[in-house]
């Protein structure tokens, strides 16, 4: 083979050498290209997905806040399908409304929601007598279930309407507007003379004639709704069965059956008016001479006593329909063993009220800046200790923003799991969603 020859040879194998290596990186580049590609598909097709979900969030939360804005009853149609299926009673259709908004809440505001508060406790102002941009800003901030007013809050009819409906109108979700309207010394609106004062709860059961009781509910329900307001804590189920009991002027007497028929008109009258009735102190502070106000109240009624006589009366406004039952902090130790505050009790809360008496509503705890708790428990301890007994509603700590910092952390921690926390919002919901279910 002469020198040309294996030149000739030498330029093919190089070529075919540049060839093959020109497949490999033709190869390679198909292969990356082809990876980039599939890669692409998938983020894309995932970007597509997630914000899909996201402007499905966007429009149930939209329709959730509808509802809630909403002043007309939510009517629920029926898609006519091929195979019939039983049309949904009233109470399913309002399980329907409360679940789906509860759903897209997130933890934050539910947890928030378990609160009711003074105005101040959210806006810091010193006294809360308007509703404006701070009230504004503070609801965002802070989605509570409900304000509470005193008579502090109130200087004229006008004030106190334009106070309550800017209140609620700044509020994303529905609250609770309460006040304290028992009758006799015990009205926060008669004390700034707005209305006449109705008889107090002994003046009243001193006819005799429970149909008393019912005006006192309806007349108080009246002028309530008129101002903006739905939740009165009354009436008061307590029996005045001691002397010199803290509740003589308050109670509708020391009898339970002669007490339940006063007290079942009252809330009959309050409710008729669109007022939700809180029934209050379990277990009945009226066995004791101290004030929760001041300090430790200790009962020494027996467990049959209780069972006999004061549990008789608050079972027979739940058999009337009561909706909303306030637990107090006196202590009752021949039912819990201890000196503990009734409203930190799951003796108390959940296995006599919930379970034994069979109440399926809403439980709230007496106002927790008392002395009988503020002396004992931090503000956060002493709402995680209620919850966890059975309560619903955190009623005024004394620090909003300890209570409530404390209690969302406890959540976190599964200290507190988040559908208890939902259980609690439900018994609520059924309350405020209740007038849009027609």
């Amino acid at each position: 083979m002469n020198n040309r020859e294996r030149q000739d040879i030498d330029r093919r194998e190089i070529r075919r050498k540049r060839r093959h290596r020109n497949q490999v990186i033709a190869y390679i580049v198909l292969f990356l290209f082809m990876t980039f590609l599939a890669a692409g598909i998938v983020l894309g097709v995932k970007m597509y997905t997630e914000r899909q979900k996201q402007s499905d969030t966007q429009t149930n939360q939209s329709q959730v806040e509808e509802l809630f804005q909403s002043e007309e009853p939510l009517v629920i149609v029926e898609q006519s399908t091929e195979v019939t299926e039983p049309e949904l009673t009233p109470e399913e259709k309002l399980d329907e409304i409360v679940d789906a908004a509860i759903e897209v809440m997130p933890l934050e505001d539910k947890v928030a929601g378990l609160f009711m508060v003074r105005p101040e406790s959210i806006t810091g102002v010193s006294t809360a007598v308007k509703a404006g941009d701070g009230t504004r800003e503070a609801l965002a901030k802070h989605a509570v279930g409900g304000i509470v007013y005193f008579a502090k809050n109130i200087q004229s009819a006008e004030q106190l309407k334009e106070m309550i409906s800017n209140t609620r109108s700044y509020s994303k979700y529905p609250l609770f507007i309460g006040i304290d309207e028992e009758g006799g010394s015990v009205s926060r609106l008669a004390d700034k003379s707005l209305v006449d004062r109705v008889d107090s709860a002994q003046a009243i059961s001193q006819t005799l004639d429970a149909s008393n009781a019912y005006q006192a509910g309806t007349t108080i329900g009246t002028y309530m709704a008129e101002y903006g307001f739905d939740l009165d804590f009354a009436p008061v189920a307590d029996l005045t069965n001691i002397s010199k009991s803290i509740m003589t002027k308050r109670s509708f007497g020391s009898d339970a059956a002669s007490a339940i028929p006063f007290v079942t008109s009252m809330m009959q009258g309050l409710e008729e008016q669109g007022i939700t009735a809180c029934v209050k102190h379990f277990p009945g502070i009226g066995s004791t001479v101290q004030d929760t106000h001041d300090g430790l109240a200790v009962s020494n009624r027996t467990a049959e006593e209780f069972r006999a006589e004061e549990f008789t009366v608050f079972k027979a406004a739940i058999d009337e329909g009561a909706n909303m039952i306030m637990v107090g902090h006196m202590a009752a130790p021949s039912l819990v063993g201890d000196n503990t505050p009734s409203s930190m009790s799951s003796v108390i809360v959940t296995d006599i009220l919930r379970e034994e008496l069979g109440f399926e509503g809403v439980i709230i705890t007496d106002a927790m800046d008392m002395s009988a708790i503020s002396e004992y428990y931090e503000s956060d301890h002493a709402a995680i200790m209620a919850l966890k007994a059975g309560c619903d509603m955190i009623l005024m700590p004394d620090d909003y923003q300890v209570a409530y910092s404390g209690v969302l952390q406890a959540v976190k921690d599964g200290v507190i799991s988040e559908e208890r926390v939902n259980d609690s919002l439900r018994r609520i919901y059924r309350i405020k969603l209740a007038d849009k279910v027609e």
